[in-house]
C-alpha cells in the first residue's frame, strides 16, 4: 500500500487536478468532501476524458482552456470502491477482481483516505515473495 495519499476536495477544479498529475507519477487522486472522508477517486482517465485535447497545444483556444475550470465533483463518480486498512489480502484482492478496478483506496474507521494499494503493488508484493524463495 503505498501512503503517500495525496487528495484533492470535490470541489477542486481540474486546474489544480492537471498540475498534481503533471508534479507527481500516480494514476489516481482521491477525492475528499468538507469532512475529509473519500468522497470518489479521480483517475487520469477521468481527468483526460473531461478536458479538452487541445489544452497543452498553442492551439488551445479560451473555450479549450475552460473545461480546465470544471470542478472535480462534475466529473467522478461518487461511489468509490474502498477497503479498510486492517483488510486482508485476500479481500484486497477480491476486490479488485470483482470490481475490475485499477486502485482500492484504503480508509480507516471514520472513511479518511490512508493509503492506495495499486494492482501493482500487490504484483510487486507477489516478485518479491517469489524471489525469496
Amino acid at each position: 500500500m503505498s501512503k503517500n495519499v495525496i487528495t484533492v476536495h470535490i470541489d477542486d477544479r481540474l486546474i489544480k487536478v492537471k498540475e498534481l498529475f503533471e508534479k507527481n507519477s500516480f494514476h489516481h487522486l482521491m477525492v475528499i468532501n468538507d469532512k475529509g472522508e473519500l468522497a470518489a477517486v479521480i483517475s487520469d482517465r477521468d481527468y483526460t476524458k473531461a478536458i479538452h485535447p487541445n489544452i497543452d497545444k498553442p492551439s488551445a483556444t479560451v473555450k479549450d482552456l475552460a473545461t480546465l475550470n470544471k470542478r472535480v465533483h462534475q466529473i467522478v463518480k461518487r461511489e468509490a470502491v474502498v477497503i479498510a486498512e486492517h483488510a486482508s489480502l485476500k479481500a484486497v484482492i477480491q476486490m479488485f477482481y470483482e470490481n475490475k478496478i485499477s486502485c482500492l483506496p484504503v480508509v480507516d474507521s471514520n472513511k479518511r483516505p490512508v493509503g492506495v494499494i495499486s494492482w501493482r503493488d500487490i504484483l510487486k508484493w507477489l516478485y518479491e515473495k517469489a524471489n525469496k524463495q
